[in-house]
């Protein structure tokens, strides 16, 4: 359990054995592209961690603010609007990039902003970094519903994404393939749904509807969740697994049942949960067995990662509101 947000952020960016070994083998700088979201700090922080004098950059616009949230830790920033290609041409060279830029909300409406971001930045990353190692984020939005006794979409399952938002992410994805082929540039796709940090994800918005006696909705009744401190550490340990043409890892944990998890958090609270909607035969789902066998292991299981979360909350940890939106099944965000 955790008392504060410094707690939280240590075991967040705590790195593993395997993570020290991986970047050992993968010496100089790394250059963490759009580091300021959610997971970026925490990510940037694992890596200085890992080897304290290894030169560490985070990237973005940072229009919020929060440098001092990588500084502090010894992690160099630089603001630079990554769509714009003279000021990315300026950026440090670096053997190593995480990739972590994508648009996924406020799609709807305004869907050419999304495609540029989506499609047209990784052009512009792997032409300015043609030398380099890059570990890039996607997402299980990539896959097509399926149903959850089946374990959810392998890595060579067909890419089939519904609405608008996933469809620029499976663009993303090709485009990484073109230029991997095309400049000879060794790529890892991170394909994560979803993250919890206890701050914000799928967990904490389904405990916030439970607690505040708010019905769940079924309608998207199976889902993956991930410890983000895990899903940090099989991130970089990607680069052990760069490949012309990239090679992607569904990154995440066991699927789980909206309808189950809903219960235990109601048992934890002291409340009965009260549901919406009905539980679709198929779901938003991924396989998550060749990404931990290649990354992992799973250190944090979804029903301890149940109890951070109730604790968290019923603490009055400071949350991030930003809704996963998970429930959605018509691909629009």
């Amino acid at each position: 359990m955790f008392r504060t947000e410094e707690e939280l952020e240590d075991a967040l960016s705590r790195p593993t054995p395997e993570v020290c070994a991986t970047l050992a083998r993968h010496p100089g700088g790394i250059v963490f592209l759009g580091a300021a979201g959610k997971m970026g700090p925490t990510l940037a922080r694992m890596a200085k961690r890992a080897d304290p004098a290894r030169r560490v950059v985070a990237v973005s616009r940072f229009s919020g603010g929060g440098e001092e949230g990588f500084t502090a830790h010894g992690v160099e920033t630089i603001r630079c609007d990554l769509l714009n290609e003279a000021e990315v041409a300026n950026l440090p060279d670096a053997p190593n990039v995480v990739y972590m830029p994508g648009r996924k909300f406020g799609s709807t409406g305004d869907e050419a902003t999304t495609w540029a971001v989506n499609c047209y930045l990784p052009a512009v990353v792997c032409k300015r970094y043609a030398r380099s190692r890059i570990v890039a984020f996607s997402t299980g939005n990539v896959y097509p519903f399926s149903r959850p006794e089946s374990g959810g979409p392998t890595e060579d399952t067909p890419l089939a994404p519904v609405g608008e938002y996933g469809a620029s992410a499976l663009g993303r994805e090709r485009m990484f393939g073109h230029f991997s082929r095309a400049l000879g540039v060794p790529v890892g796709i991170i394909r994560l749904n979803y993250a919890v940090d206890l701050r914000y994800g799928v967990l904490v918005d389904v405990a916030r509807k439970v607690r505040a006696g708010e019905p769940v909705d079924l309608a998207m009744g199976h889902f993956n969740t991930i410890w983000q401190g895990d899903a940090n550490a099989m991130t970089l340990r990607a680069f052990d697994h760069c490949a012309v043409p990239p090679r992607a890892f569904n990154v995440t944990g066991p699927v789980a049942r909206v309808r189950g998890v809903a219960e235990h958090f109601g048992r934890l609270f002291g409340v009965a949960p009260r549901f919406t909607g009905t539980e679709a035969d198929t779901a938003l789902i991924s396989n998550p067995a060749a990404g931990v066998a290649a990354l992992g292991p799973l250190r944090v299981s979804t029903d301890e990662l149940v109890g951070w979360v109730a604790d968290w909350l019923v603490r009055g940890g400071r949350l991030i509101e930003k809704p996963t939106h998970f429930e959605a099944r018509d691909g629009k965000f």
